[in-house]
């Protein structure tokens, strides 16, 4: 079964225009074009649209959405990583839903509002304990809170999308069976330390930190606590990062 351009814009809630668009630069061709001139989308094209606006969403210019699905052909795959990643934000909403329902629960019962449960879900820094008690009060001042509130939105929005972008290559690599010492793993690993030497105040970003134990005990980390092992698919996953982060450390001398 096919589908018009303009059925296919009614659907997504999109334009015939952002279509023809994604045709012009390459992103999304028409799979025929009738008689009349009009675009036409197989269920292929369906699929691969899907996977763009899930993309989008995550904050992803459409050059780099392009190379996302050109490195991963099989369709079935890459939704899989973004359902992990749906999983995730769901939970982070459902969180948000429950503590708005708290709060307006206690406002019509005239009962004193409680911050701890005000803002689950809300705060980017959850983790603030455990990267205060490793690293101190200044790693997590400055590598944290000052940094991250200086971001406007936008380049907000584009971090996560960068650190969600490692998480899911992490996880095909995971399940595609790669190897730790794997080119595909070593690459990831190069990333995924590039990702932490450009968070400031940490050990990573120092020139005189100990960059090689940061990552390590990162890695044990992940494997460790089932909160970061889920961005990685699971202990498995987590497992995969660490020993590939170590293979990546050992093999520069650090």
């Amino acid at each position: 079964m096919d589908w018009s351009i303009q059925e296919i814009a009614r659907l997504t809630g999109t334009t015939s225009r952002t279509l023809r668009h994604y045709d012009a630069i390459g992103l999304l061709p028409p799979t025929s074009i009738a008689a009349n001139g009009y675009r036409c989308y197989d269920e292929a094209a369906l699929v691969r649209l899907q996977r763009i606006l899930l993309l989008k969403e995550l904050g992803l210019p459409l050059t780099t959405i392009a190379e996302v699905l050109d490195r991963r052909d099989d369709p079935v795959e890459a939704l899989s990583q973004h359902l992990v990643s749906l999983g995730r934000e769901r939970d982070r909403l459902d969180r948000q839903l429950a503590a708005v329902t708290v709060t307006i629960t206690r406002l019509k019962a005239g009962e004193p509002l409680m911050a701890e449960e005000m803002f689950d879900g809300f705060d980017h820094r959850e983790y603030k304990e455990e990267v205060t008690r490793r690293w101190g009060a200044d790693a997590y001042r400055r590598g944290g809170d000052e940094w991250w509130s200086r971001k406007s939105p936008e380049e907000q929005q584009e971090w996560k999308a960068r650190v969600s972008a490692l998480s899911e290559d992490w996880i095909a690599a995971a399940e595609a069976g790669a190897g730790p010492e794997s080119d595909r793993c070593q690459d990831l690993a190069r990333r995924h330390v590039e990702w932490l030497r450009a968070v400031p105040g940490t050990p990573a970003n120092d020139p005189d930190g100990d960059l090689a134990g940061y990552v390590r005990g990162l890695g044990q980390m992940y494997v460790d606590d089932p909160r970061f092992a889920a961005n990685y698919g699971g202990t498995g996953g987590a497992q995969l990062v660490r020993d590939a982060l170590e293979r990546y450390l050992v093999t520069r001398g650090l």
